[in-house]
């Protein structure tokens, strides 16, 4: 999977689902993904926060790129802190972003990185979590064939992708690799924000500011299908 910066529920079931996650660092940023962005509830409404990188080409992998010179993780902060300042669980999530955001690192992928191994930490999640560049395979490949290789080099005899993948994976080509493919189905989750209309998807920034940790905890772990 794309590296994501304290995306969405979803991208934490996927994890939490599995025995082993591979998350890329070698291939290619793209400004329109959700790298090194994500929304967030502000006035009742969503917000996209944005980690702000230093200019590069537009060919550069995501290992390749820094955070600006001029990223100030505490102004990001004081944004968490005003938009949330009246949700129920703001200081124990406020807490879990301090670590996340002061790390000291400017790499990008290593921030991104280590914001998932922060909230995952958080969320009890023990997964085994792996660099792609760390395991042997062609990188070249792409599309199925990048997928199974990657497969192939760790030993898997089954792979899960969120459900938007249905229209790019064959269950076909993978079984004729002796690999089962199967799909992740996030099922709504809805919860009070401050008495406004429920905006759904949001960062599990929002999740947290609104949830016990102990009631995420239970939401990843059933709150899905597996298809």
């Amino acid at each position: 999977m794309q590296p994501y910066f304290v995306p969405y529920i979803g991208y934490f079931q996927l994890i939490g689902a599995v025995d082993l996650f591979v998350v890329y660092d070698d291939i290619k940023y793209t400004k329109k993904g959700w790298i090194n962005r994500n929304r967030f509830l502000l006035d009742g409404h969503e917000e996209t926060f944005t980690l702000a990188l230093r200019r590069g080409s537009d060919s550069l992998s995501v290992v390749e790129r820094e955070l600006a010179p001029d990223f100030d993780p505490l102004q990001m902060l004081d944004r968490f802190a005003a938009a949330y300042r009246r949700a129920p669980y703001r200081e124990p999530t406020m807490d879990l972003l301090r670590r996340v955001m002061l790390c000291g690192e400017s790499n990008l992928f290593r921030y991104v990185h280590h914001s998932l191994l922060e909230v995952c930490a958080h969320l009890g999640i023990g997964t085994e979590i792996r660099v792609s560049s760390s395991v042997r395979f062609d990188n070249s490949l792409k599309a199925e064939e990048k997928v199974l290789a990657l497969c192939e080099a760790v030993g898997a005899s089954s792979y899960v992708n969120p459900i938007g993948g249905t229209e790019l994976y064959s269950r076909d080509t993978f079984a004729a690799r002796d690999v089962e493919l199967r799909f992740l189905r996030s099922c709504p989750v809805e919860y009070p924000q401050l008495g406004h209309p429920f905006v759904p998807w949001l960062s599990i920034v929002d999740v947290l500011m609104f949830n016990p940790v102990e009631a995420v905890r239970e939401r990843i772990a059933r709150d899905y299908e597996l298809h």
